[in-house]
């Protein structure tokens, strides 16, 4: 094969991309639900709490997390698209608190001629390189026939079983801290129809190809133990299932929320994913909603993001110190406080 980077345009083959490709939550979950599961003492944590993985403990020191993700492609470039998906899949080991260990790469191409072969090659460099940025080791794959092209990971991590974060950790009083903007869905929107800039483009980009391995260890030295990350469902759908698991209400304050550049305007000019408005179907009767929420900080915080970033909820003593660590590793300039854990309220989250 040629070494050189293959120039095929990956957006030519599919209509929604990352993350926006997923189900609609409402009738995934409605599914998931009606499915037996066999139990075990072990188990620390399982679909029945809609984490962000499965755990189960090997012994006092040692828990592995399960984990799998995949999608279609959600930008051009073959090495991008292949940084963004396995960035994506070693996320939920980071929301988590643990540490990924072993890969296995998931792929689905076309086996004729439609798109050159090159391309799933630069596809799985690109997912190599992330995973070597994570310390984990590739053990092989497995790759069907389909088309568009679609490529993931599953993912084994560790984590000490008196570390472990989840998202039913999350306790009143603590704030609420997200450590990547807002908006990716609206950002690839904007760009497939032309209404994007450059530089925002990019920026989107650099965010779902960084790992959320700083936020791990960030985590685990404050001494976190509700989190999760924000991904297809949402800030608002992912915060839903945290209060809902912790037996908390969520506070967030629209305001406070960071967004990519140009988000604001994009939505203003009605450049909204549909996967957007699925996800505000999904949370709207669990939420109280200001009478001053405008529809910006309403699409925003629906809007699904492919590889965001980790919501976290932190000792209020201990808020203000990891906020500061996040912003000055370089990493997350716009990690920000959000909001705060409250008492059950008659709604999930107070927005």
């Amino acid at each position: 094969m040629d070494s050189e980077r293959s120039t095929f345009d990956l957006m030519t083959t599919v209509e929604y991309g990352g993350c926006s490709a997923k189900l609609a939550p409402k009738e995934l979950s409605e599914l998931l639900g009606s499915i037996p599961l066999l139990k075990d003492k072990n188990i620390m944590v399982d679909i029945e709490s809609h984490d962000d993985a499965g755990v189960y403990r090997l012994n006092d020191e040692t828990a592995i997390i399960v984990t799998t993700d995949f999608f279609p492609p959600v930008c051009s470039d073959a090495f991008t698209f292949g940084e963004i998906a396995a960035t994506n899949s070693l996320s939920d080991v980071y929301a988590m608190g643990g540490q990924p260990l072993l890969a296995l790469n998931l792929n689905m191409f076309p086996s004729k001629d439609e798109i050159p072969l090159t391309v799933l090659r630069d596809i799985l460099l690109g997912g190599q390189s992330k995973i070597n940025e994570s310390g984990a080791f590739t053990m092989g794959g497995h790759t069907i026939e389909d088309n568009p092209p679609k490529y993931g990971l599953a993912v084994v991590g560790t984590v000490h079983p008196d570390n472990l974060i989840t998202n039913s950790g999350a306790k009143v009083g603590q704030k609420l801290i997200v450590t990547k903007p807002l908006g990716i869905g609206v950002v690839l929107a904007g760009k497939r129809m032309d209404m994007v800039s450059e530089e925002t483009y990019q920026q989107a980009i650099t965010e779902m190809k960084t790992l959320n391995k700083k936020g791990a260890e960030l985590m685990q030295k404050y001494g976190v133990k509700g989190a999760t990350d924000v991904t297809g469902f949402g800030l608002l759908g992912h915060a839903m299932k945290m209060a809902q698991s912790s037996n908390v209400t969520m506070k967030i304050n629209p305001e406070s929320l960071p967004m990519i550049n140009e988000v604001a305007e994009l939505i203003e000019d009605g450049c909204i994913p549909g996967a957007a408005f699925r996800n505000l179907e999904y949370v709207k009767e669990y939420i109280e909603f200001s009478d001053d929420c405008g529809i910006v900080n309403k699409m925003v915080a629906t809007d699904a993001q492919t590889s965001g970033g980790l919501f976290i909820a932190v000792d209020t003593d201990k808020a203000d110190a990891l906020l500061q660590d996040l912003l000055e590793c370089g990493i997350h300039p716009q990690a920000a406080i959000i909001g705060e854990v409250i008492e059950k309220q008659s709604k999930d989250i107070i927005f």
